[in-house]
């Protein structure tokens, strides 16, 4: 009997790639079990390999979600130290699965005046790196290695669906859309990246704000957030984003987080309105962390988050600033931060 026991790895190479699932007609989804493993691996891989993380480098990186676990994850396999700078949104099963992945997590409890928590834990690691001799940021804001990862994952998505013309996901970082997307356009220059962010996010033009929806947009402007490779821009409402994660899970048995649910939301509407076109749906995380808020019925009523109309289309706007409902959007056209808003913002 033959076997490939030999190429049997570990849990994040393992996780690394998502399944691919068709969702409706000409809609597939990339479903990850947790999508920053891809980035969260190959900085520390390649790290490893320049000679940056020695037996003794401390690890140490801001993260309130995802991207910190998969880092305790991949810095247990390393057997090297971490320490994640957060802020009081972490919720209380990641922080507890981080401690137990050997993580040491510091709160920044106060907010900065510009940038808020982003701001503040940044200046901690600051802190941090500047009282230890030997120490490694990852950085995922603005490590190049961040979306240069993704090309596995855009590599992949050719070899399974053979041609792609849109790419439909959530915005953070800005890694993993402008990584994958850079890629599949080296194939065929007219893929169609069409990003999702949510109110209050600087990240497309708003001012910075108290966001309900967690897991994309964000405080400070992140250099790895290419603009000139998004063609549409959309703003999601947290109550619609928690409401089409449930429709996903409903309808289509997929059980993942709120940032995949408002990236369905998008994704299906636009799948609708370009029935010709092959679209994939960038699905970043399972929903096992979200059971006590979106999957959590009381939670959204007591959040003022229940009941969204999913039959509700967007609204499309002049100009960011003026993305103020419940679901906007903008056609961004391949164009820089600067020529949409202009200079000087």
């Amino acid at each position: 009997m033959t076997t490939e026991i030999d190429s049997i790895s570990d849990i994040t190479h393992a996780q690394l790639l998502p399944r691919y699932v068709r969702i409706s007609g000409n809609l597939y989804g990339a479903v990850f079990t947790l999508m920053k493993i891809v980035p969260a691996r190959h900085i520390l891989r390649a790290a490893l390999a320049r000679g940056d993380l020695g037996p003794d480098t401390l690890i140490v990186e801001t993260t309130s979600g995802t991207f910190g676990l998969a880092l305790a994850m991949e810095a247990a396999l390393l057997e090297r130290r971490l320490v994640l700078v957060s802020d009081p949104v972490i919720d209380v099963g990641l922080h507890r699965r981080l401690r137990d992945l050997g993580a040491r997590v510091e709160i920044c409890s106060e907010p900065a005046e510009v940038g808020g928590f982003q701001e503040a834990r940044l200046r901690r690691v600051a802190e941090i790196r500047a009282s230890h001799p030997d120490t490694f940021c990852p950085e995922q804001y603005s490590n190049p290695d961040n979306p240069r990862s993704y090309a596995v994952v855009a590599e992949e998505m050719l070899r399974r669906l053979g041609r792609v013309d849109c790419v439909i996901g959530p915005v953070g970082s800005g890694g993993s859309m402008c990584g994958t997307v850079r890629t599949l356009r080296e194939h065929n220059p007219q893929v169609r990246a069409i990003g999702v962010d949510t109110h209050q996010s600087v990240l497309f033009g708003h001012p910075d704000g108290p966001r309900t929806l967690r897991g994309l947009g964000n405080s400070l402007m992140p250099p790895n957030l290419d603009h000139t490779v998004f063609d549409e821009v959309h703003w999601c409402g947290a109550g619609e984003a928690h409401a089409a994660t449930r429709a996903l899970h409903r309808e289509h048995a997929l059980f993942q987080g709120p940032t995949s649910g408002a990236a369905f939301q998008v994704a299906r509407w636009w799948a609708e309105r370009n029935p010709d076109a092959r679209c994939v749906v960038m699905l970043p995380d399972e929903g096992h962390r979200y059971q006590e808020t979106t999957y959590n019925d009381a939670w959204l009523a007591e959040q003022s988050l229940a009941g969204a109309d999913l039959s509700v289309k967007p609204r499309e706007v002049a100009a960011p600033e003026l993305a103020v409902g419940t679901w906007d959007w903008f056609p961004w056209a391949r164009r820089s931060f600067e020529d949409v808003m202009g200079e000087g913002r």
